[in-house]
């Protein structure tokens, strides 16, 4: 069987997305000798990147193709057809939704098969959640284009039963056709010793406390609802605080901002930005609880890297996030403000509770791992090749 891989969604800055893409190409590498892959990139750099991270798997059935025009583009949907009937693709795996339709048919007649991977459906689920947003702006282009791919997919998989069951009733998909596999948490994200209990980590001895949050500032996140937690915390916490945000800046959210200075905590957050890989795994591991209160995700990759990194987490108690912790992480109200600073200041004042959690979500993160993702992910390929054929 010959495979092509959109890798076009793996960007130089991290994004859940392109890690997703970037780990399943690797780890595909690994486990599968038999079938050809063309992985498609846009960027030239990235192709070169990702094809020398393949090759020590000694992966000489991967090749890279490179592409000039991206996934959004008039040409992907032109042009893209014409070159997967050149390269005989069987099938074509989009890591996101985006697909050149005119390759498949609806209902999924005939080759090449046509898979994607749908992370989330937000703008249908919540569509206050991230209001500006371009998809969200569209309301009913959004729904028709999910929609189409849907239908001309011939499987979606996604990173959790609760996402499976919003895509199976929001797109009215056959449940036979959408497919709950995992995300995997790099082996890179680890305690910061191993080998050693929770209560001798080095950010144990240190005066101040770090609370941590990652990702985007999309009003789905929370992120103004954690600013305001944050100011309670700080009223009833009697040592030094810090709140430290890791993610890109977003002008088109000005919430979370706004509320530091009018609660009077700029001594006490520090905006991080954008951070590499290596400086995402030391921001886990010194920091003294990380906290998750987003009111959607769809997986939830974050929360694994925290729990890998030994750093006991609290998270939302909705959609996808109780599956993925289990009893490894607090769980509150996202929209309670007053109960997500009560856990955390148990957490930061309650070692035999942090210890307990940092134990109990280092055993979490080890069931969730990318090498998992690829067998399953390559399992649902011959599936699909079979009722193809």
């Amino acid at each position: 069987m010959k495979i092509g891989i959109d890798a076009r969604w793996i960007f130089n800055e991290t994004s859940g997305i392109g890690v997703y893409t970037a780990e399943l190409a690797r780890h595909l590498a690994q486990i599968d000798k038999r079938n050809q892959y063309v992985l498609f990139f846009r960027d030239g750099g990235l192709m070169n990147t990702i094809m020398a991270g393949i090759k020590p798997c000694g992966a000489e059935n991967f090749t890279g193709h490179l592409l000039d025009f991206g996934v959004f583009s008039v040409k992907n949907q032109f042009v893209m057809p014409a070159l997967i009937r050149k390269l005989g693709l069987d099938l074509f795996h989009s890591t996101n939704y985006m697909i050149p339709m005119l390759s498949f048919p609806r209902d999924c007649c005939g080759a090449p098969a046509c898979v994607i991977n749908i992370h989330d459906l937000i703008p249908l689920v919540l569509p206050e959640a991230a209001p500006r947003a371009l998809k969200a702006k569209f309301p009913p282009l959004y729904r028709w284009v999910m929609k189409e791919v849907a239908a001309r997919s011939s499987l979606i998989i996604t990173g959790s039963q609760s996402s499976r069951g919003d895509i199976i009733n929001l797109l009215r998909c056959r449940p036979e056709r959408v497919a709950a596999i995992p995300d995997g948490v790099s082996a890179s994200f680890r305690p910061p010793e191993t080998g050693v209990p929770p209560s001798t980590y080095p950010r144990r001895l240190r005066q101040k406390k770090i609370v941590l949050w990652v990702g985007r500032r999309d009003p789905y996140k929370n992120l103004a609802g954690l600013v305001r937690a944050f100011s309670i915390l700080r009223s009833n916490y009697a040592g030094p605080l810090e709140l430290r945000l890791v993610g890109p800046d977003d002008s088109r959210y000005p919430e979370a901002p706004r509320s530091v200075v009018a609660l009077g905590l700029a001594d006490a957050v520090r905006w991080v930005g954008h951070v590499s890989a290596e400086e995402l795994v030391r921001e886990y591991q010194n920091a003294d609880v990380f906290v998750m209160p987003s009111r959607y995700e769809g997986f939830g990759l974050p929360v694994l890297e925290a729990f890998a990194c030994g750093t006991p987490v609290i998270c939302s108690n909705r959609s996808s996030l109780p599956e993925i912790c289990g009893s490894a992480a607090l769980q509150v109200d996202p929209d309670d403000a007053a109960a997500l600073a009560d856990a955390m200041r148990r957490v930061l004042t309650d070692f035999s509770l942090a210890d307990g959690m940092t134990e109990r979500g280092i055993r979490q993160a080890a069931g969730y791992t990318w090498l998992e993702t690829a067998r399953r992910t390559l399992q649902a390929y011959e599936q699909v090749a079979m009722v193809q054929e």
